[in-house]
């Protein structure tokens, strides 16, 4: 795996997305050759042909990345992937007509395009073919035993087989060996398959170390040459979480990560600030017709505020758009919202699936309560009860909470304990990997699960 922005990315899927990208390019520029001749070489270097082909290359890229293509877990069978894949070209070829329609002079021309469109149809089809050959050579494959027995050693072992984009194939682990499970037993399976199969790596996934690791064998292969790894790191590197069930203090402590420069604070502060002005900016005319549903609606105000814990544990009032009934908690309590919950109104559940009810936050984001990127503030009857079941759980108060977060991203919206666990350890990740280019990174992926209305209620 490729660590790009503080994220671990399977090689698999840069390479899918460079040959893809390497397609669309080639598709174009042969498309403007055939149709143009003598006169492309003309418009491909001094009318901006390259320019027109590279900006359509991008336009394949994103619409590709919203359909999933890069993100194969989503995809069930290959016919959905075919029936995918065969949507970028159509969806281009609307967009291509569209920006004919009213600036033809930002195309090649309607002829070379047509040529490019239909040649791109086909090398789609023969790449993503010829990629599943190519993934399976193996030269491309990894093997890795997996050293352990236990629950830990099995999520390793599950995780691994149901991401094959990583190109990890799984030798042995040691739960496949037969008889008592005795640290010779241990040492004895490990190296023979080590040797029979040629294994690359070993993941360490024993809970208890002392005296049960076959630590002479380890050493032995690490001057061999076979990488030796932490379960906590390579799960971490699967799942884009950090797994707080056998997470150590010394980990947190002298691991990897949890570093804040003055000089990355400053710049994700202007950044923060900057795309909140442009937020309210280009949302400000929404403002009345949001006001005025509201109000029609139900009874209420427009706005709402609610106490939110930040960072240092610091409490804020935290502004949003009214989504419930005016009396929501009257009889009940603070309590998350569920699906379906009865006390969202009709607009409130519009305005929550579309996102526009966090707009009012940018201005907290302003203010210095929030960023734009961070975990979600939480409710402070919330945190006394999530810091007494879930450990580690205060470590998200190191940095401003966020509109928008990795684990907003990456997860559902949570309503449970087992929700608030499951997303505390996409903060970890966060909090631990921080960097601009994951900010952007999130801020992107942000864009496409809000048009797609993911993770909402």
């Amino acid at each position: 795996m490729i660590r790009l922005f503080n994220v671990y990315y399977p090689v698999r899927t840069l390479v899918l997305l460079i040959g893809e990208a390497l397609i669309v390019w080639t598709s174009f520029v042969l498309g403007a050759i055939y149709e143009l001749r003598e006169d492309s070489y003309l418009v491909l270097n001094y009318e901006g042909g390259y320019l027109k082909i590279l900006a359509v290359t991008l336009l394949v890229l994103l619409c590709s990345h919203w359909l999933d293509l890069y993100d194969t877990a989503r995809l069930q069978t290959k016919s959905e992937l075919y029936f995918r894949l065969l949507m970028v070209p159509g969806v281009l070829a609307f967009v291509l007509a569209a920006i004919a329609y009213v600036r033809p002079n930002y195309l090649l021309g309607s002829g070379s395009s047509a040529v490019g469109l239909l040649i791109l149809t086909v090398a789609l089809f023969g790449w993503r073919l010829g990629f599943t050959w190519l993934v399976q050579l193996p030269i491309l494959v990894e093997r890795v035993y997996v050293l352990g027995t236990g629950e830990r050693a099995q999520r390793v072992v599950q995780g691994l087989r149901q991401n094959p984009e990583i190109g990890v194939e799984i030798a042995s682990w040691t739960g496949k060996m037969e008889g008592a499970v005795t640290l010779e037993a241990v040492a004895a399976h490990l190296m023979e398959v080590v040797e029979k199969q040629k294994v690359h790596r070993v993941i360490v996934a024993t809970p208890d170390r002392r005296g049960a690791l076959p630590m002479k064998e380890l050493l032995e292969l690490r001057m061999q040459g076979v990488k030796i790894e932490e379960a906590t790191t390579w799960l971490e590197k699967i799942t884009g979480k950090i797994e707080v069930e056998n997470l150590n203090p010394s980990w947190l402590v002298f691991g990897q990560g949890f570093r804040r420069g003055a000089i990355f604070i400053m710049i994700r502060r202007v950044i923060s600030v900057g795309i909140s002005l442009l937020g309210l900016f280009l949302a400000l005319p929404l403002f009345p017709f949001i006001i005025l549903a509201i109000r029609f609606d139900s009874k209420g105000p427009v706005f709402y505020s609610q106490t939110r814990v930040g960072k240092g544990g610091r409490t804020f009032q935290v502004v949003k758009f009214r989504t419930m009934r005016q009396d929501a908690e009257a009889g009940t309590g603070p309590q998350w919202a569920g699906t379906h919950d009865p006390r969202v109104t009709r607009v409130g559940k519009f305005l929550r699936s579309s996102r526009l009810d966090e707009i009012p936050q940018l201005w907290c984001v302003l203010k210095g309560d929030m960023a734009f990127v961070g975990p979600r503030p939480e409710r402070p009857e919330f945190i006394d009860m999530l810091s007494k079941e879930i450990p580690y759980y205060g470590v998200r108060h190191m940095v401003r909470p966020g509109l928008t977060g990795w684990a907003q991203v990456r997860y559902k919206y949570g309503s449970t304990i087992e929700d608030a666990r499951e997303k505390l350890q996409y903060d970890l990740f966060y909090i631990k990997n921080a960097s601009v280019g994951l900010d952007l990174l999130i801020m992107f992926q942000t864009v496409k699960t809000v048009l797609l209305r993911r993770g909402a209620q």
